[in-house]
Formats: C-alpha cells, sequence, structure tokens
C-alpha cells in the first residue's frame, strides 16, 4: 500500500465487509491523496471513531454486524462532525432515500464507477477542515468542536434575500443553512409568490456546489414533445431539425445545481425518465448510444399538494419519495404579517436599485393598509404594489393614496365564480364617454388569470366540455388547455365514456 504522504490531507474511514472493494476504495483514494483507515464490520468502524476524528466516514449499507445506516445515525446521535457517504445496492432506491434522510451527505450505488466515486468524495471533502496531526489524535469530543465552515458572502446574501424576522423565517434560514451543504435532494413547497426560487438560490449559494452551474427550469412551461430533448439533450441528427448536439438541463447543470420549478406539472412519461436519471445519475441524450454520467443537485419546487397528487394518479409516488428527501415550506405572507414591514423596505430598495429611482419609504399609515390586504398573492403581489407605488408617487415617504385603498380590482370569490360563465365584451375594454377610467388592477396577473380562465369556460361551454375541440378553437394544444384548466381551477361536468375526450 502506498505510503500516506500528506499529513494535512483529509481523513476518511472507509467501511466495508468485501476485502477486494475495500481495497480498491483504499487505493483510489490514497492515489488522490487522502489519509485513510479502513474497518470490515460495524464494531471496528466504532473503535476507530472512538480515537480518532474523521473528516469523512464512507459505508457500505450491508455490514456483518449491522447496518451502516445505524452507524451513520450513531454518528450524528454523538453530534460528530464526519460527513457520512453512504454504498447501496444497485437500484436500491429505498435505502439511497432512508440514508440521505439518516443525515449521509450522499450515496453511491454499486456497482461502484469510480470516476462518481471521485467525484463525489472530492465534493464531500471540499469544504471540511483538513486534518492536522493532532487532529489524527483527538477525541470524539474534539471532533465535535470543530468549526462548520463560514458562510460565504454569496451564501450569507441570498439568505438575507429572504428578508423577516419572523419564527418561521428564521426556520425556512436555518433548515437552509442546516441542508445546504448535502447532496439530498430538497422539495421547495409553499403557494405562489411565497419565494420558492429564492429559497432554492439559498441553498444553492450556501453549498459546495456554490462555483457550479445553477441551472432554473419551468417544468409547466415546457411543451411536452421538447421534454426529453430539453432535459437530456439530443445528438445531431437524432430527429428532424437536430442540425447540431443539444445539450440538456442535466449536462448544463453537471457540477452545480438543477432546480425543478413546478415539478407537479411534468407528465407521467417524463416523471418516469427523470426518475431513472435521479436514481442512476446518467442520462442519455436522444439518439445517443452511451449514458453520460451527470453529477447534479436537485431542487424542486411546486405549489400543488403532492400527497394528494400522488393518491389521485397524476404524480409517481416513487418519484415523490424520491425529490421529497428534505422538505422546506413557505408560510404564506398572512401567517407572517411581522415579516412585513422588512419586506417592504427590501423590496422598495430592490426596486430604487432597478430602477435608478430615489429610494421611497412607507409611511405608517401606508404600512398598516398594506398590512389589512388580503395578498393572495403573497411576496410577489406585494411587489406589484410597491412597483405601482413608486411609479405613482412623487414624493419620498409612499402615502395612504398611493396604496390600493380597496380590493375592488381583485374580484371575490363569488364574482369569479359569476365570471366563468361570460366573457367580458368589447366595451369593457374601453369607457363610455363622460364615465370615470377603468381602474387598473393591483394584482396583473390575478387580472389576467381571470380574463383566460372566462374564455376558457367560453369556449368549453360552446363545445359541450370536448377539451380537443375547445383546444384548436382557441389555437391551443391538447396538453396546453389542459394545464390551463387544472391551474385555473375550471370545474367542469365528469364525463365515464373513455372513448371520447371530455373534462
Amino acid at each position: 500500500m502506498p505510503p500516506q504522504k500528506l499529513l494535512n490531507a483529509p481523513r476518511i474511514l472507509v467501511i466495508d465487509d468485501e476485502p477486494d472493494l475495500r481495497t480498491l476504495y483504499e487505493l483510489t483514494l490514497l492515489r488522490e491523496g487522502y489519509l485513510v483507515d479502513a474497518a470490515a464490520s460495524v464494531g471496528e468502524a466504532r473503535a476507530l471513531l472512538e480515537g480518532s476524528g474523521y473528516d469523512l466516514v464512507i459505508t457500505d449499507m450491508r455490514l456483518p454486524d449491522g447496518s451502516g445506516i445505524d452507524l451513520l445515525r450513531s454518528v450524528r446521535a454523538q453530534q460528530r462532525r464526519e460527513r457520512c457517504i453512504v454504498i447501496t445496492a444497485y437500484g436500491s432506491a429505498e435505502n439511497a432515500v432512508e440514508s440521505l434522510k439518516a443525515g449521509a451527505f450522499d450515496y453511491l450505488t454499486k456497482p461502484v464507477d469510480l470516476k462518481q466515486f471521485r467525484a463525489i468524495i472530492a465534493a464531500a471533502t471540499s469544504m471540511a477542515p483538513a486534518a492536522s496531526a493532532d487532529a489524527a489524535q483527538s477525541t470524539p469530543t474534539a471532533a465535535k468542536s470543530r468549526p462548520e465552515p463560514a458562510a460565504t458572502d454569496a451564501g450569507a446574501q441570498a439568505l438575507a434575500r429572504m428578508a423577516g424576522d419572523s419564527d418561521a423565517m428564521c426556520n425556512v434560514r436555518e433548515r437552509i443553512a442546516k441542508v445546504a451543504r448535502s447532496m439530498a435532494p430538497v422539495m421547495v413547497c409553499g403557494e405562489s409568490g411565497t419565494g420558492k426560487e429564492l429559497v432554492a438560490q439559498a441553498l444553492h449559494a450556501n453549498s459546495h456546489r456554490q462555483n457550479g452551474p445553477w441551472i432554473a427550469v419551468n417544468c409547466g412551461a415546457i411543451p411536452e414533445n421538447l421534454l426529453e430533448a430539453e432535459f437530456f439533450g439530443a445528438k445531431k441528427g437524432a430527429y428532424t431539425g437536430a442540425s447540431h448536439d443539444r445539450t440538456g438541463y442535466f449536462q448544463a447543470a453537471h457540477g452545480g445545481t438543477l432546480f425543478l420549478d413546478e415539478i407537479g406539472d411534468l407528465p407521467l412519461a417524463m416523471q418516469a425518465k427523470l426518475l431513472r436519471a435521479i436514481q442512476e445519475r446518467r442520462i442519455r441524450p436522444i439518439g445517443a448510444q452511451q449514458e453520460d454520467l451527470v453529477d447534479v443537485r436537485i431542487v424542486s419546487a411546486t405549489h400543488k399538494d403532492l400527497s394528494a397528487e400522488v393518491a389521485a394518479g397524476r404524480f409517481r409516488q416513487d418519484l415523490f419519495y424520491r425529490l421529497n428527501v428534505i422538505d422546506i415550506h413557505i408560510p404564506p405572507l398572512r401567517e407572517r404579517p411581522t415579516d412585513l414591514p422588512a419586506l417592504c423596505d427590501a423590496l422598495l430598495r430592490r426596486i430604487a436599485s432597478e430602477s435608478g429611482s430615489p429610494l421611497r419609504h412607507l409611511s405608517t399609515g401606508a404600512l398598516a393598509h398594506l398590512a389589512a390586504l388580503p395578498l393572495a398573492g403573497n411576496v410577489r403581489e406585494l411587489e406589484n404594489l410597491l412597483h405601482r407605488a413608486v411609479a405613482l408617487s412623487d414624493n419620498a415617504e409612499l402615502e395612504l393614496q398611493d396604496v390600493p385603498q380597496d380590493m375592488a380590482a381583485l374580484p371575490s370569490a363569488t364574482a369569479r365564480a359569476d365570471s366563468s360563465l361570460a366573457v367580458p365584451g368589447p366595451a369593457s375594454a374601453g369607457t363610455a364617454p363622460g364615465s370615470e377610467p377603468e381602474r387598473l388592477p393591483h394584482d396583473l396577473q390575478g387580472h389576467l388569470d381571470e380574463q383566460e380562465r372566462a374564455i376558457l369556460v367560453r369556449a368549453l361551454q360552446e363545445t359541450s366540455f370536448n377539451r380537443t375541440v375547445a383546444a384548436k378553437l382557441l389555437g391551443l394544444s391538447l396538453r396546453q388547455i389542459r394545464y390551463r384548466i387544472a391551474r385555473l381551477k375550471i370545474d367542469a361536468p365528469e364525463f365515464r365514456n373513455e372513448g371520447s375526450d371530455h373534462v
């Protein structure tokens, strides 16, 4: 065995009961310059851990006297600082998810790909402080006292963008800081407009992948026939119009983070392909003969209740468990009213910076009025209101008259239900002579959604709720109209005739 020359190199403990595999891992790590100890059982590993502090523990899942998961939980229970990587049987998704939930930094599947092995080890040790000769003889107590690496400026700034000091937001930031350095997939849940992408960006900025690519994808905005090419890429000539090799999202995110926004909008066929890519960490571009290895951390987001989607058969249960290893829930604005002043201040600063205009502040009355509004669109709606107020005011302080005085521009639930039966006529586009001009909507997206909903309902009524005919009438594909019906929560009769294409 080659001599261990670098006394200040990261120290790694390898645990595997198969001598050939254990030797292979040791030699691979030694050639990379790490200091390596090895054990063949849980008992041997515990003895080594009692006498030394390590930067990383690599353990097989099944051992003669116990489980690698049990060892991992023991390390976590003692609050030791070693990161853990678990090696599982090929295709054992349940074990992989269990290890990540137990606190593993990452996992590997057998047979282990050495290129992937080296990449994951490098990632796991990249932020760990190098072990010194003294540390090699340290006790577990000394190992526990090693400080966490300080957050980078980019990481701190990303966390600071989530303004608010409520308990709920403090918990969100603490959870981000805690799980960012893991490879475990994260599911960010919350209503529209709560800032799910900000959370995902903070996870990336505080991870060891912060210098790697950040790729954000809106799963609901990609036409179904392009999904596979967009995600996995395509080779030149793979299909008509493929005049050059096309890089997919997974290849583009290699070494970084892939953010899958609105994951609940993916069709089932694509969900199956995504599951395999996540489990095996390999993708095959369209038209390619070989699979490509990809090193990507997955963060997904949804405003839907995916548990209900699973129960309804619209989302794969195995993919849900794979993506929902760690969940972060962002509470709506109405559940954290104490954050409103800080949010308004942060948003006004951003508006001033982006527009090059002077910084404005809200008067006490204007702030109290905003606090009384429903703000169903959460932070996004609040930002729209502040943009409007800044645009309409010439004063340094925004007064009550600068923000909406009532919610007349936002139809009530009853009004929304009534509006589904008729589409505003041409007269609504303008105003009659002598009448007051129509008030501008304070929530543009909500206003546009109402218009779209009314048009869709009218088209469905005129076609006896035949989605195929309604889609052609509006120049949409069947998938597009299905997506809009679901997004806008349009109620329609249920038809049991499977041969028809009715809602």
